[in-house]
């Protein structure tokens, strides 16, 4: 039985129609921590069986003899110890027959189990399975040889068209599983629920009986009240009053229900505990219980002359997006003022992420260090009081200002003296020692030095919350799952106060005005350089992560040279002449939104933002302005004029009289040019970072800070130590007659002498070159030709003929009927080649029309290219090329993959993309793909438009039903695993994200089948974090640049420290220090092991199409984000002038859900191949 290949289950002695169906784990291959969950519950089973049995048999052969003999002296020792043996000996029976059965069935389980396997064994066939009708290298035999009485034709999943699928339709009949194989869900907990409850009722009923029996005998005949065994409902105390349980009111109906909208968890109901109903009241109480979240509310309680009814409304947890729910409940009966009294039971059912089970042990270690530092914090407590400022529409700068000048107040020594509080510029105030301002708080006035007057303002202080760090320390040594997150608030809060003040504090990172040395971006932009510090919570310590930042920030300058830099004029003299409408439209584009300050009024330097740029010149916008000495500002008298304030206002300033304020980052969009520029400015060779860090850590001077001494917090100045390991690298199979493998070094290898592993043969093709005649000459685009035809036909690729079509074109409007023409004259036309320029709208248009339209392949080439062909830019494309004809450029090899490719698998990856930090109109796009085969290398794609910055995918149950569909169709299987990778989400969302997007998942398994449950395994990457890992020793450094190894892997000291993530570098860096991914597991019901899932994990890094490299995170993955990058291009609107700015065009109608779903909807025929690849 190799790995890699996937199995059909037949039942040999049934002559029932059996279906191909892949359960969630073949009962031949249990997990190590199945086989001793099902071995220990078998080993108890037969263990209390066995002893209860004979404890029974011993009691009752003592009891029963001693009970007759001394019958007739009721009263005497030996007769009560005769009755107590017998009545153990028949609870011990009792249980003995609870369990007998239970074990029989758990035995008769593992027998039918056994014969399971052996059946499963004779009908194992390995055939990796291949798409209908697709030629295979591995010798296999057909669906029908294997199974007789699979019929394709009758499968209603086959006969669904996936354009034809409609969320919210009924779930499709689908095989059912077959009858011998256990569910895995139920096969312990189904008979560990029965035992506890059937065992629970037996003790709770036989203490009872015998309690009451004992006080007969010895207690003079004591009676007990009926109720206690629900006989009756006679509730007297010892007034002779009726009395009520706490909750329960003397009228109403009594009904205890639980809720949950999980769809794992059935709703149910049970009657009241006492099982009747009470009498009415005139005027009843009204009581309600309330169970939210494991927490119980007190019953409230109130009075009414009328019919009165609750309507219980529940919720999930604070702060969670899923678990919520309501309930409501039905007016009263009965006379007079009868009400309900419900006791209603709520399920969140949220989810929280597994615990670490073991840490991994394959590769070779290595010897690293981390840019995370030791915080040692003294024991005790802080305290934490909550500040509101008013007027309260203030920066955080001024915030802090604030509270700076309040507490170095000698007017407020009574509350502040020797104190040196943390603020974090909104409303958390953090202390050492409590302030004496009472429960009622206190409120200040508090003045600043302005322009001209003072400015005043209130500050309100309550008291929050005490903040202890022992339950952080707890936490920390995992004597408790959750890390108190107030703790770890405070002590960032703490940490980044003093920074705060000294530097400009962008999100965690801090910047200051850079000296001497500039490092200009053009447009009016600059590098600024700073750290970044943030607080992360790692096994029996708190670590400070500092790394370096850089971001781009305006220059300080006029105006006029801002305008002069972003429209690129080549001489200042263009400055006198009136701005053209597009010069005008980009140059309001840049400058709305940014503070600018005035200089023609003296020493005053007032500040405004800019809302637009008129569209009159300053020579005829009308307004009085004079300068100190009395002259007209008209140097630049055709310039327009700068609109500030708010809009209806019309304050207009001319742009010469303007200064950009200093310190203002840039959240616009970089260019391509200027992003270039900052990856030159910023790449540090890993050597050179680590001694960057070190400045950095010895700077920032943590020892000295008065706010960290005040709280007994200190930095060690050492990065910390760690022991990774290097897991070794997969095999790539590749194709042709030689079946070539390559093995990979330093996350790359060489294709060269090599084919794919099953190549596209392409037969009508064409080329559309939008690049002018000056650009691309026809010499130029035959030896193009030429070459692209010799290095694909090495690939395994050929390319039969010249194509059929070769024509110039100019501009994005001529893309459309272009296609058109191609689509309906070229019949079978497999691909169209188009040379672009450069970064023109033309390949936004090509997309759309390719993808959307005609269902096209398309392949865009540069210009330079064309020119100036080599032989490793054709194969990359040629990489390219294959997938999106459908076509597999190389697998992983089948005998060395990980044991979970034993059975039908998926890989899901999913990615969110939103608009640049500055829009706050364009929509987010969810995009969602799946492997669709057993290697894994061919994925499908599905795509949402969603609501502005929605990270949560909000549609992805329907999402994931179509993927699971097409699996199906693709390979007549249904995966008995899910693996899905979500990109993109920052720890603060993981609970959000995980509780939808987890429930979405299992609603669209359950859609497809009642019953069909596969393990899931949902795990969180992470590009956007500054942990940087460095080699200890320089012998273990890696390229010019001294990275660490391909396949670095931590999952220790600076990881969770109860929670299973970990860093995985997976592969070789090239430019800059390399940059680990971080993993993190929030749930996982396949129980991976570490090595295991980390194993997984690097070798779909390697499983990426578009080059024979190792990729910095998994395949599914990165398809994701190109999928949604793609889509962005589909979405692509147009600018035009209007008024006294840039308007959107087109329709309101065009920006519709609707619409926007149709413009994202890629046509059927592209669906079928990886077209964003």
């Amino acid at each position: 039985m190799e790995p890699g290949h996937y199995f059909v289950n037949i039942n040999p002695e049934s002559d029932e129609p059996k279906r191909l169906r892949g359960t969630r784990r073949l009962a031949s291959e249990p997990t190590p921590r199945d086989r001793i969950k099902r071995a220990e519950f078998r080993k108890f089973l037969k263990i209390r069986t066995l002893v209860f049995g004979v404890l029974a048999v011993i009691f009752l052969a003592i009891g029963i003899p001693l009970a007759i003999v001394f019958r007739a002296n009721k009263g005497n020792a030996a007769w009560a110890i005769g009755l107590l043996l017998t009545i153990l000996g028949g609870a011990c029976t009792l249980i003995f027959l609870i369990y007998l059965p239970i074990f029989m069935r758990v035995m008769a389980a593992r027998s039918e189990m056994a014969a399971y396997q052996a059946r499963t064994a004779e009908a194992l066939q390995e055939t990796p399975y291949p798409r209908q009708g697709e030629a295979t290298d591995v010798p296999q035999r057909p669906l029908t040889a294997t199974n007789p009485h699979y019929n394709p034709a009758a499968d209603p999943l086959l006969q669904t068209s996936i354009s034809e699928l409609d969320p919210s339709a009924p779930p499709l009949p689908l095989p059912p599983l077959p009858t011998e194989d256990p569910p895995r869900y139920d096969y312990i907990q189904r008979e560990q629920q029965q035992l506890n409850t059937l065992t629970s009722i037996t003790g709770a009923l036989l203490s009872s009986v015998l309690f009451v029996k004992m006080l007969n005998i010895f207690g003079g005949g004591y009676n007990p009240p009926t109720h206690l065994f629900g006989m009756a409902n006679n509730c007297e105390n010892s007034d002779g009053v009726h009395s009520f349980p706490p909750g329960i009111s003397p009228s109403g109906t009594n009904s205890v229900s639980t809720e949950s909208s999980d769809p794992f968890n059935a709703q149910y109901s049970t009657p009241s505990p006492n099982g009747s109903t009470l009498a009415n009241d005139a005027n009843a109480t009204t009581n309600t219980l309330v169970l939210r979240s494991n927490e119980i509310t007190p019953p409230l309680s109130g009075s009414g002359d009328g019919p009165t009814g609750n309507s219980p409304t529940g919720g999930g947890a604070a702060g969670s997006a899923a678990g919520s729910g309501s309930g409501s409940g039905q007016d009263g009966g009965g006379n007079g003022g009868a009400t309900n009294n419900n006791l209603t039971v709520q399920h969140p059912f949220l989810f929280e992420p597994p615990p670490r089970t073991s840490r991994g042990t394959e590769g070779r270690t290595i010897s690293l260090k981390a840019n995370h530092f030791e915080i040692r914090v003294a024991k005790g407590i802080w305290f934490h009081y909550d500040v509101s400022i008013s007027p309260d529409k203030c920066p955080r700068r001024v915030n802090r200002e604030i509270i700076n000048a309040m507490v170095h107040s000698r007017e407020y020594d009574n509350y502040f003296k020797d104190l040196q509080p943390a603020f974090d510029g909104r409303r958390n105030f953090y202390t050492r020692h409590e302030l004496p301002i009472g429960k009622d708080g206190l409120e200040l006035e508090v003045a600043l030095p302005g322009e001209g007057r003072d400015r005043t303002f209130k500050v309100s202080i309550r008291f929050v919350s005490e903040v202890s760090l022992f339950n952080l320390e707890d936490a920390l040594e995992g004597k408790c799952k959750r890390i108190p997150a107030d703790a770890v608030a405070s002590l960032d809060v703490i940490l980044r106060h003093q920074h705060s003040m000294l530097h400009t504090p962008v999100g965690r990172s801090f910047f200051s005005t850079p000296g001497p040395e500039k490092n200009p971006l053009g447009g009016g932009r600059e590098v600024w350089f700073g750290f970044h510090q943030s607080v992360r919570p790692s096994r029996w310590r708190m670590l400070l992560n500092i790394d370096v930042s850089a971001t781009a920030f305006y220059k300080e300058q006029s105006v006029l040279d801002f305008m002069y830099e972003v429209l690129e004029m080549q001489d200042r003299s263009e400055m006198r002449r009136n701005l053209s409408d597009s010069q005008r439209v980009k140059f309001t584009k840049e400058i709305k939104g940014l503070k600018i300050e005035i200089t023609h009024c003296g020493n005053i330097r007032r500040k405004y933002r800019v809302c637009n740029v008129t569209r009159r010149s300053a020579m005829n916008q009308q307004f009085p302005l004079l300068t100190d000495d009395g002259t007209t500002v008209d140097t630049y008298p055709n310039l327009p004029c700068l609109q500030v304030g708010q809009e209806q206002k019309h304050t207009y300033l001319p742009i010469e009289v303007c200064n950009m304020v200093a310190g203002q980052r840039c959240i616009k969009k970089l260019t391509d040019m200027q992003t270039s520029t900052m990856i030159k400015a910023t790449a540090r060779s890993a050597p050179d970072r680590e001694r960057e860090i070190t400045q950095l850590m010895n700077a920032n001077r943590y020892e000295s800070d008065p706010h960290l001494r005040e709280f007994g917090i200190s930095v060690v100045p050492r990065m910390v130590d760690i022991q990774g390991r290097v897991i070794p690298a997969p095999k790539i199979q590749y194709g042709g007659r030689t079946k070539a493998q390559a093995s990979p070094q330093q996350g790359v290898w060489d294709m060269r002498g090599k084919q794919f592993f099953s190549g596209i043969e392409i037969k009508t093709w064409a080329i559309a070159c939008f690049a002018p005649k000056r650009i691309v000459r026809e010499e130029s685009l035959q030896t193009f030709i030429s070459q692209l035809q010799k290095i694909s036909n090495d690939a395994g690729m050929p390319i039969q003929q010249n194509p059929c079509f070769c024509k110039y074109a100019t501009g994005q409007d001529q893309v459309e009927p272009m296609f058109r023409f191609l689509k309906s004259n070229h019949p079978g036309l497999q691909l169209i080649v188009v040379v672009l320029p450069g970064k023109t709208p033309v390949y936004a248009e090509v997309k759309r029309v390719g993808d959307i339209m005609f269902g096209l392949a398309t392949q865009c080439v540069q210009s330079k290219n064309v020119n100036k062909t080599s032989p490793q830019t054709l194969s990359n494309l040629c990489l390219k090329i294959n997938v999106k004809l459908g076509g597999i450029n190389s697998i992983l090899v089948p005998t060395v993959r990980p044991s979970v490719f034993r059975e039908p698998i998926i890989f899901f990856g999913a990615d969110v993309t939103h608009p640049p930090a500055g829009d706050k109109t364009k929509p987010s796009i969810a995009a969602v793909v799946a492997s669709m085969d057993a290697h894994p290398s061919r994925y499908s794609a599905t795509v949402r438009v969603q609501s502005h910055r929605q990270e949560i995918i909000q549609d992805l149950a329907a999402m994931v039903k179509s993927l699971l569909l097409q699996f199906y169709h693709s390979t007549r299987f249904k995966p008995a695993r899910i693996i899905y990778y979500r990109d993109g989400v920052s720890e603060g969302q993981f609970s959000n994200v995980l509780n939808h997007e987890l429930r979405a998942i299992r609603e669209a398994c359950l859609k497809l089948e009642i019953d069909y449950m596969p393990g899931i395994t949902f795990v969180v990457v992470q590009k956007r974090h500054h942990t940087r890992l460095f080699c200890a020793d320089t012998k273990d450094q890696m390229g010019r640049s001294g990275n660490i190894p391909a396949g670095t892997t931590v999952d220790d000291v600076i990881t969770h420290p109860s929670e299973f993530d970990f860093y995985l570098c997976s592969h070789a860096g090239i430019q800059g220090t390399s940059r680990p991914s971080h993993y993190h597991v929030l749930w996982d019901d396949n129980e991976f092991s570490a090595d295991d899932l980390q194993n997984l994990t690097y070798q779909l890094c390697h499983t990426y199409v578009r080059c024979t490299r190792s990729v910095s995170i998994p395949a599914p993955a990165y398809y994701a984000h190109l999928v949604a990058f793609r889509a962005r291009y589909h979405l692509v609107e147009k600018e035009i002038d209007s008024g006294e700015g840039s308007q959107k065009s087109g329709n309101s109608d065009d920006r519709t859900p609707v619409a926007m779903l149709r413009a994202v909807t890629v046509h059927p025929e592209t669906l079928r191949v990886m077209y964003f690849a």
